[in-house]
């Protein structure tokens, strides 16, 4: 049934709320035991709030009426905080941490009715396109257990493929809701920059994290989006936009247009992913829409080492708190600070995050930081002039999401940094222009899922919900 459905039934007291969440709680059990979706399952706050809920539906209680996610299961990226629930961001700098609050898009998930069901895996604080960066648990494809889910939200991608009456939260910094969702056959929407608050966010990039919901369908994180977007005090970059129910969007793409960026479909993309790419593309325009070639050279030529000199100076910032003083993990104080401080970071931090942490760290010093950050950010602002150009012809723009079928670990080990990096070039520049974009699946080759990139301009999240659900039909 669709997730409006499971509602109603809730609602109308047609399922026990309590049963059923105690059932979902224990297939969770089981797929974490077989494919590792899971850092934590938080089975006694689920229930705790089953109860609230089968208390409010015995007493007729007439606020329950507008509830958007009704007794609905979500599962929220690890690096998102819940209050009282363990949320390390897969690292174990972080491990034994349970926030005193709760974020903010939890929170309003939480008001509408939705139950908490535990935080999943994911690469070390989003440093990763596999999710096999991550402290604790590698979450496995769901559709072959030898292959990656795609990172850095591929516990969310995974789990959301598998379990029924759900919507994931997930998080992406350069591409970390999209490419998941695009090796585990499901929608996944990265929304514009501020749209979400990020407060509660265990931070990677300030300038470029964004919190965003992973489902079956475009209907499902549609109904997510609407629940967690709008202004929030507490984030300084949260958006003023009026807040808009995103689940009415129009499901016809008639009379819409579509430009196929020209250069997503050349160098090292699989002819298996390209093909499938051409047919979704096909049926968009069976469906009404027109599509045609775009030249984009720039943020496909230049995304990935603007995104890195960005993404990595933040990231060094931000995690420079974790030196087990205030934060995170902590030692026996002996030694000098310097022998203290390194000690700690260099026990807990995995090996990606202490690359990302020493590229940052040299782009960000005197001497360095004009000819890098500063460069990069220029570049960025060409990049959203670029993009800004596109959108006065097309609705949206068209890539695909990843250049490969989803690899198998095996293949992935023998993988320099680079080409983990370059497994990021279609999603690093929609996300560096902090614009909205979704993963459609579009079929299967090998029996593994292709996803299909959208990209649309700035708050623009409705159009490509309206071209994304032409794929649900």
């Amino acid at each position: 049934m669709t997730i409006q459905n499971f509602i109603s039934q809730i609602k109308n007291n047609e399922i026990d709320i309590v049963e059923h969440t105690q059932k979902v709680i224990e297939e969770c059990k089981k797929l974490n035991q077989e494919y590792r979706y899971f850092n934590t399952i938080s089975e006694e706050l689920a229930l705790k709030q089953a109860n609230e809920i089968k208390k409010s539906v015995k007493n007729d209680d007439k606020n329950i009426k507008n509830k958007k996610l009704f007794g609905v299961a979500i599962s929220v990226k690890d690096a998102i905080c819940v209050k009282g629930v363990e949320s390390t961001a897969g690292s174990r700098i972080l491990e034994g941490y349970k926030p005193l609050f709760d974020a903010t898009a939890i929170a309003k998930v939480k008001e509408e009715g939705g139950i908490i069901i535990g935080k999943t895996s994911q690469d070390e604080f989003g440093f990763g396109a596999f999710s096999v960066n991550s402290g604790f648990k590698i979450p496995k494809n769901p559709f072959d257990k030898e292959r990656s889910c795609g990172g850095s939200s591929g516990g969310a991608a995974g789990l959301s493929q598998k379990l029924d009456n759900h919507i994931a939260l997930g998080e992406s910094t350069g591409g970390s809701i999209v490419e998941p969702s695009s090796f585990c056959g499901v929608f996944g929407l990265c929304p514009t920059y501020g749209l979400v608050s990020r407060y509660g966010l265990i931070d990677f990039g300030n300038s470029l994290d964004k919190i965003g919901p992973i489902g079956k369908t475009a209907e499902d994180v549609s109904i997510l989006l609407g629940v967690i977007s709008g202004h929030d005090p507490c984030d300084s970059t949260s958006s003023h936009k009026e807040k808009e129910d995103y689940s009415n969007f129009r499901k016809s793409c008639k009379g819409m247009k579509v430009g196929i960026i020209k250069e997503a479909f050349t160098g090292e993309v699989q002819e298996e992913v390209s093909e499938k790419i051409n047919h979704g593309i096909d049926k968009l325009r069976d469906e009404g829409a027109e599509a045609e070639e775009i030249s984009l050279e720039l943020p496909i030529k230049y995304g990935i080492a603007t995104y890195y000199m960005i993404a990595t100076s933040e990231a060094s910032t931000n995690l420079a708190k974790l030196c087990g003083m205030r934060y995170g993990a902590s030692e026996k104080l002996e030694g000098s600070f310097n022998e203290y401080f390194t000690k700690v970071r260099s026990e807990n931090f995995g090996t990606e995050a202490k690359r990302r942490i020493i590229l940052g760290t040299f782009a960000r010093m005197a001497g360095y930081r004009d000819a890098f950050y500063i460069k990069a950010m220029k570049v960025r602002t060409i990049m959203i002039s670029e993009y800004k150009k596109a959108f006065k012809r097309f609705d949206a723009l068209v890539s695909p999401t990843a250049p490969m079928l989803p690899p198998k670990f095996s293949e992935i080990e023998k993988l320099t940094p680079l080409q983990h990096y370059l497994a990021d070039v279609m999603t690093v520049s929609p996300n560096v222009a902090g614009l909205p974009h979704l993963n459609v699946p579009v079929g299967y080759s090998n029996g593994l899922p292709v996803g299909m990139l959208l990209t649309g301009d700035h708050l623009q999240e409705k159009k490509l919900l309206q071209l994304g659900s032409v794929f649900e039909r």
